[in-house]
């Protein structure tokens, strides 16, 4: 019993689950308030890290992000056998694309703020796949980045990172997420 409630309290301080008194611990609730704050936070704090490292990042950053974006490129985005679902194997890719960007940063505090942040936006991300795949180019947006990163083009690479964050919300928004009574949405099935 004291490991699960250890867990539930480390996945409360990332964001996923939430305390109730007296209840005990439940998944965070989805909600269009919730999905604005929480990009207005990454859009701030993401790129503020980004920049860092980028302007902190050497020959050995620049080839962690190139093979992390190799790797996305090469792995399919859907499950071959459910084309609405993302690959599991994508979805590690692609957070491992974006730690990478964000890893010449040298300052940890901040770091890690962007990283739960991250963390905490993967429910929403899941939501938007469907629309997602017909409504943008994915790997297009992270090649963008990638060229700007590696140019050391400091403003556009952070312009491009906080687009690319905001199409998520914008395109959750779009589709209906966005009025009180639909704020409660029941929670993805979000893979092992």
């Amino acid at each position: 019993m004291g490991v699960v409630r250890e867990a539930l309290t480390r996945l409360q301080g990332e964001g996923l689950v939430e305390s109730e008194p007296q209840f005990g611990f439940r998944v965070v609730s989805i909600s269009a308030e919730s999905l604005r704050h929480l990009t207005e936070a990454r859009c701030a704090i993401e790129t503020l890290v980004f920049r860092s490292s980028i302007e902190h990042g050497d020959l050995a950053w620049e080839s962690a992000v190139l093979a992390a974006h190799h790797r996305l490129d090469r792995t399919p985005q859907m499950e071959p056998d459910d084309p609405k679902r993302l690959s599991d194997d994508w979805s590690a890719a692609h957070a491992a694309f974006h730690l990478a960007l964000l890893a010449g940063c040298p300052n940890p505090i901040l770091l890690g703020t962007a990283i739960s942040l991250r963390d905490s936006a993967e429910l929403y991300q899941r939501l938007s796949v469907p629309e997602d795949v017909t409504k943008r180019d994915i790997p297009a947006e992270h090649r963008a980045v990638l060229d700007a990163a590696l140019a050391h083009d400091v403003d556009l690479a952070s312009a491009l990172l906080a687009r690319h964050i905001q199409r998520t919300t914008d395109i959750l928004l779009h589709v209906g997420f966005n009025t009180k009574d639909q704020g409660q949405r029941p929670h993805p099935s979000v893979p092992s």
